[in-house]
């Protein structure tokens, strides 16, 4: 099954202005597609689609720039490169080497592939990303009369294949967009950054109302409120691979930082906090936060998450509690979660959101939830429950 990209005004029009646009695909966590999409829109490009797990648009150089400093919830920003059908391997290298990759890569670009495969008669990843990898390096190898000796910057190039149609990109972001650079400290069962962004996105939490995560770990939750409140781009402080290309002037990234810093609205007033039974948690918390700059904006504090209460009217908590199958016993979240939904129900007009994998969360918390949404935790299936205040929703709540 091959996939056609319908072009848009925007794409038309630039075309007509003989101005560089290409496909761009952004990988989301299954169940966030829709989140990445909102995103994009905010970002102004319009008319995004989601296509097996990726979200799908038209744009430019300068929208690789703003996608990687801005996006929360994307994984990475996937430059296309080639679209083909994929039966043979001799096809897969023919389509490859028909890439004028001078255009891209320099003699000594340090090449890296990745392969992915669904429902496909070339199922080998190992023989897909040395094929791809072979073609690259003969056709560099023949455009600069020379060997590759591969000690320059890198450039990691993927081939998905489905349904034996091939996509072939050009990863611009290099690390994943969860590394933001501020997780430095290791924590069992960490939250990754882009999946605490995408539940924050799906919840009503606003900068106006207090955010607390009773269940905090290593902070990831808080800190990324912190960063969505202030309006601090995720990307800010950490590197792209597309600034070590030489196809992509540097005055991109200069004007997507640019951006960044006047976005920034530091002297917000925001009321966020983040709770855990152990001091290990906090400490690193406390030291995560720092490293995000936000440290000032986030009360964190040694406590069960049993005895939670807030003077706060209103107010939005979403936590990431634990599942049983990495920490603890299935008996002590059990009990956990009774007492948690017994905490809830003091809190009248909060807002509540829990990430679990448990699938009876809903009987021993008490009360079923008013959504529920699919989403991954890494490889663990989960599932997203809405609880809403008990009063109609408030502005903003």
């Amino acid at each position: 099954m091959q996939f056609q990209f319908d072009y848009t005004i925007d794409f038309l029009l630039a075309v007509w202005l003989n101005l560089t646009m290409f496909t761009i695909q952004i990988p989301a966590t299954y169940g966030a597609e829709a989140v990445v999409k909102r995103e994009l829109d905010r970002l102004g490009y319009i008319g995004s689609r989601a296509i097996n797990g990726r979200v799908v648009f038209n744009g430019d150089y300068d929208a690789i720039a703003r996608t990687n400093m801005f996006l929360r919830s994307g994984e990475r920003v996937l430059m296309v490169l080639a679209q083909f059908n994929a039966q043979t391997f001799n096809q897969v290298y023919d389509n490859v080497y028909n890439i004028n990759w001078s255009d891209y890569l320099t003699v000594d670009c340090r090449i890296l592939t990745y392969a992915k495969s669904v429902n496909s008669q070339l199922f080998a990843i190992k023989s897909l990303c040395s094929i791809v990898k072979k073609a690259i390096v003969d056709k560099l190898t023949a455009q600069y009369h020379s060997a590759l000796n591969e000690s320059g910057a890198r450039a990691m190039i993927e081939i998905s294949i489905n349904n034996d149609y091939a996509t072939l990109t050009l990863d611009t972001s290099g690390d994943g967009l969860y590394k933001r650079g501020y997780r430095t400290l290791a924590y069992s069962a960490p939250l990754k950054e882009t999946l605490a962004a995408s539940l924050i996105d799906l919840s009503f939490y606003h900068p106006d109302k207090h955010f607390a995560d009773v269940f905090c770990g290593s902070g990831t939750l808080p800190i990324e409120v912190a960063l969505r409140a202030l309006n601090i781009a995720s990307g800010l402080n950490r590197q792209f691979d597309y600034c070590n290309f030489k196809f992509i002037d540097k005055q991109y990234y200069n004007n997507a930082l640019t951006e960044a810093k006047d976005r920034q609205n530091l002297d917000r007033k925001v009321c966020i906090s983040g709770y855990d039974i152990s001091q290990q948690a906090i400490s690193i918390s406390r030291y995560h936060a720092k490293n995000a700059g936000v440290d000032k904006y986030i009360h964190f504090q040694v406590a069960d998450a049993r005895s939670f209460s807030s003077h706060n009217s209103y107010g939005v908590l979403i936590s990431n509690p634990p599942y049983g199958q990495r920490l603890g016993n299935m008996a002590e979240v059990k009990r956990l979660y009774a007492d948690f939904g017994t905490m809830y129900r003091s809190l009248p007009n909060w807002n509540c959101y829990v990430l679990t994998s448990y699938e009876e969360f809903e009987r021993q918390f008490g009360r079923k939830a008013d959504k529920k949404r699919k989403l991954y935790n890494g490889n663990i299936a989960c599932t997203y429950y809405t609880y809403q205040s008990d009063k109609p929703a408030h502005k903003g709540q």
